[in-house]
């Protein structure tokens, strides 16, 4: 990592693609026989996005500029689902051109969808889960998926209007920290078979926790499918990705105020998610203390943004003696880092590489201010 940092600058975000590949190799084997589609907002890039399709991983969908992705990458009609509860005219068409599976979010969508769409019904199972509240999904005041009470009069419009209901959709959040709440989501949906008879599909979406026991969820999932007849379907984003990508950054200085700062040259325009969603990434520091071996001290990581908010972490344990330009390495980044980053202060993008097993390879160039003010002149 210290080799890309000094090749390509901080901050950059550096992916592993035997970490990424492992990733598809363990949902898989808890998974089984279940067809793996990736939750693209996690992280659209074209490299990780053709490694995915190059071992079989279909698409989720939910913006035009993914389905133009997907297609980008060589993926059909029979590999994208379009997911989204306020899809434009312009994701029907396409979605509807390819042939792609729709995934219906509320009643009212069945008089939206291209002739004879092929169709999943998002279920909102009203189930409180272990996650902050802005990654809660299923939530019963959650703005996603159809409630369960609505489900009959929307498998009712689908038919009539000559649309394929190929099965049901649910997710219940993301980073869910109690594998439990999956099972218990699956078995509010399962109950549902009484409502649709045999399905072919249930998509139980993803959400898991990095650490998550897969195996455990796996079989629950199963058991629902099994109510319905149907073919199980999961859909992880983060879980695939995160783990494979870093963030790395270098530090810019140190100072006190009531709290102790290691100031660095990343922040919130690269990593969004402790100021939104209060996450905690591991952070690994890529130097060793000068104040004695066993030394450390504790520190928020303050980034250059001028907001307040703008932390990457609180009471980091670090080496001690830390200098100007050394480097620090925030873990779990490769999921809605790159993907979630802005030029918030005319601050350009950092690039994006990837070992590939002997190198590094780049998948994205860095930005330049050009870049951000090009389409304004």
């Amino acid at each position: 990592m210290r080799q890309a940092a000094d090749r390509f600058g901080t901050p950059l975000y550096a992916y592993s693609a035997p970490v990424l590949d492992a990733a598809i190799v363990r949902v898989r084997a808890a998974f089984s026989d279940a067809r793996i589609w990736y939750a693209m907002k996690a992280n659209p890039n074209l490299t990780l996005l053709r490694r995915m399709h190059s071992a079989g991983v279909g698409f989720e969908c939910v913006s035009l500029g993914e389905l133009g992705r997907a297609v980008k990458v060589g993926a059909g009609g029979q590999e994208i689902l379009v997911n989204g509860l306020a899809k434009t005219d312009d994701e029907y068409r396409l979605g509807g051109e390819l042939g792609a599976t729709f995934i219906v979010d509320r009643p009212e969508e069945v008089g939206l969808l291209p002739p004879a769409s092929r169709v999943l019904v998002r279920v909102n199972p009203g189930l409180s889960v272990s996650t902050h509240d802005h990654l809660a999904t299923g939530a019963a005041d959650s703005k996603f998926g159809v409630r369960p009470d609505q489900l009959p009069e929307t498998v009712s419009a689908l038919r009539s209007g000559g649309h394929i209901l190929r099965g049901l959709h649910l997710h219940i959040g993301s980073a869910i920290r109690d594998t439990g709440d999956f099972g218990a989501a699956f078995g509010r949906v399962a109950a549902l078979s009484a409502l649709t008879g045999e399905l072919e599909v249930l998509d139980v979406g993803g959400g898991w926790g990095l650490d998550a026991d897969l195996h455990g969820i796996a079989a629950e999932a199963k058991k629902a499918a099994a109510s319905f007849g149907a073919a199980l379907w999961a859909e992880p984003g983060r879980y695939l990705v995160a783990h494979s990508g870093v963030l790395l950054t270098r530090v810019m200085g140190h100072k006190a105020t009531g709290r102790e700062f290691t100031l660095t040259d990343a922040g919130m325009t690269e990593l969004l998610r402790p100021m939104l969603y209060g996450a905690v990434h591991p952070v690994r520091a890529l130097w060793n203390s000068r104040a004695g071996e066993d030394e450390t001290s504790l520190s928020d990581l303050a980034g250059p943004a001028c907001e307040s908010g703008d932390l990457l972490g609180r009471d980091v344990t670090l080496p001690s003696g830390a200098v100007r330009g050394d480097l620090l390495a925030l873990l779990d980044a490769g999921a809605y880092g790159a993907a979630m980053s802005s030029s918030y202060l005319t601050r350009p993008r950092p690039a994006e590489v990837l070992w590939d097993g002997s190198d590094w390879v780049v998948m994205r160039r860095q930005e330049t201010v050009q870049d951000i003010w090009a389409a304004e002149e």
